[in-house]
């Protein structure tokens, strides 16, 4: 395949994600229009943008193995335009109800092409070339990120609501065409292959009932039968899933996977990493608007210069990889991430930007872009290309599901911090009846203002100044937490990652023979490996 074609085939692939990571994030700017228009109150503005991550999350592996069965290219074209009819669906939706039900299956179609699209990526580019591919397909979605909320807002303020979702289809359209002239057909099916219905429903059903409880989690706390049940209910499905997996003749996730080095490795440090990102940019932005007195685009503006960060850097870092190997950037980027992570500690109530914040952004921003390329890359490389769609089916899903699972046991953590450091900084305060109502009623929504209408003057002061200390102690918390799990994730890089083998022609070598390892293990040459005169050997990076 030549170059210009390769880079036409990883257009359609960022273009085919990038509408998916968009709605991810859009959809937030337009929820007060959104009620004012159709209704619903509260729940229907949760839930406008939860059911499609409801259906993103849980689906997320069957998607993966669609493409495995039924090629990449076809299952791609199909989300692609399933993602197109259901953006039109939302962009007409006559009441919340059928708003809900467009972003449930916008989901859906968000679960099927994005492993797909991951997967052509790992079909068309050969190894040595996919860690700088994965990495501008990384960099552009991190842009889809930040171009969501603003271009939403300009939609809404300048047109309306329903547009956030009707501009998805020009793009859809330009996507599908793409698709239909360079993306190659891939692979012939495997005639004897069928889709693992029992697997499917078990796994579906076993991660909706978990993404759900995880969602609902910060609403409705711990206590909740709710809560409680659909989490115990959708692990016990989910092991059943692994259970039936390990013993069906055709599995949907075929579990040796997990006996790969590399791809159980990275898998395992991509919950580290991802768990530590999800929850301090949850914090971070609560933080800002409730602590700080940063408007709501002031909080999401203070997040693009990490995007820039990568959009510039993530190609480059994945090019290095390819060419020395990717256990130096799995290892030291998330170390250089969590020391990011840990300048947020000099944050306090009164957050200077360009102080106090922006260092610790750009050296974040920096580790991140070292890691994430070759993170991904070296998960698809360790899984064959029969099994790719799967293979970024499940560490999409694991990237996933640690954001909210990490959300949910950190914020409790630091709920039950802000609350104790509250009633500690008021002291005897605290126990008088006209003030307890009201230091319930914050404890329930740390590193939020406590509600000062009701209370007396006197101690308002005292009592705001309380609140406030209180909630930069809890960021701290969070923020020591999130760096930490990073951390962990850049050792289990380190110690665990093993470079790939390269090879290398025997011709290369003197004579055309291949010499053996010396007896200390130091290499002396590309050809002190093995012995006799091969074509090719692979070599240690």
């Amino acid at each position: 395949m030549t170059a210009a074609r390769k880079r036409l085939v990883l257009v359609a692939a960022i273009l085919g994600t990038t509408v998916v990571t968009v709605d991810s994030t859009v959809v937030n700017v337009a929820l007060p229009a959104i009620r004012d228009d159709l209704g619903g109150g509260l729940a229907g503005q949760q839930w406008t943008s939860n059911a499609y991550l409801l259906t993103l999350g849980s689906l997320l592996l069957i998607g993966g193995s669609l493409g495995d069965i039924f090629g990449e290219r076809r299952v791609f074209a199909m989300g692609v335009a399933g993602f197109g009819v259901t953006s039109l669906l939302c962009a007409v939706a006559p009441t919340i109800e059928v708003l809900i039900a467009a972003r449930a299956l916008q989901g859906v179609a968000g679960a099927v092409l994005t492993p797909a699209a991951l997967a052509v990526i790992v079909t068309t580019f050969p190894p040595d070339e996919r860690g700088k591919a994965v990495g501008a397909w990384t960099a552009w979605g991190g842009i889809g990120v930040v171009l969501g909320p603003l271009i939403g807002g300009q939609l809404v303020d300048q047109a309306s609501w329903r547009w956030i979702f009707a501009i998805n289809v020009p793009l859809v359209l330009a996507t599908i065409l793409l698709i239909l002239r360079v993306v190659p057909e891939g692979r012939e099916r495997d005639p004897d292959a069928r889709v693992d219905v029992v697997g499917a429903l078990l796994c579906a059903f076993g991660l909706a009932l978990m993404t759900f409880g995880l969602i609902e989690q910060p609403l409705r706390g711990w206590g909740d039968p709710l809560i409680v049940g659909s989490i115990a209910i959708g692990a016990g499905l989910f092991g059943g899933f692994l259970v039936w997996e390990s013993r069906t003749a055709r599995p949907m996730l075929p579990l040796d996977l997990f006996r790969r080095h590399n791809f159980a490795i990275g898998n395992f440090e991509t919950f580290a990493m991802y768990g530590g990102l999800g929850v301090l940019f949850f914090l971070l932005v609560l933080f800002l608007q409730q602590v700080a007195g940063y408007s709501a685009t002031e909080a999401g503006l203070t997040t693009v210069p990490v995007t820039l960060v990568m959009f510039a850097l993530s190609t480059r870092f994945g090019m290095l990889a390819d060419r020395h190997g990717p256990r130096f950037f799995m290892g030291v980027g998330p170390l250089v991430t969590a020391a990011g992570l840990a300048l947020t500690l000099r944050v306090d109530q009164d957050v200077d930007y360009l102080t106090d914040l922006l260092p610790a952004l750009l050296v974040f921003a920096l580790g991140l872009s070292m890691t994430v390329a070759p993170l991904t890359a070296t998960v698809l490389a360790d899984a064959d290309e029969r099994n790719a769609g799967v293979a970024s089916g499940v560490n999409n899903a694991i990237a996933r599901v640690a954001g909210l699972v990490a959300i949910a046991a950190v914020g409790a953590v630091v709920a039950a911090s802000y609350g104790s450091a509250l009633e500690d900084k008021l002291g005897p305060l605290a126990e008088r009846p006209e003030l307890s109502r009201a230091i319930e009623d914050a404890k329930s929504e740390p590193l939020a203002p406590v509600p000062s209408d009701e209370l007396p003057a006197a101690v308002r002061p005292r009592v705001e100044q309380a609140a406030a200390d209180a909630s930069v102690e809890a960021f701290h918390l969070g923020a020591g937490i999130a760096a930490t799990l990073v951390a962990v994730g850049g050792i289990l890089g380190l110690i665990g990652i093993q470079n790939p083998r390269r090879e290398v022609e025997a011709s290369e070598c003197p004579g055309g023979q291949l010499v053996g390892v010396p007896e200390d293990g130091a290499r002396q040459s590309p050809c002190d490996w093995d012995e006799g005169p091969l074509e090719t050997v692979s070599l240690p990076s």
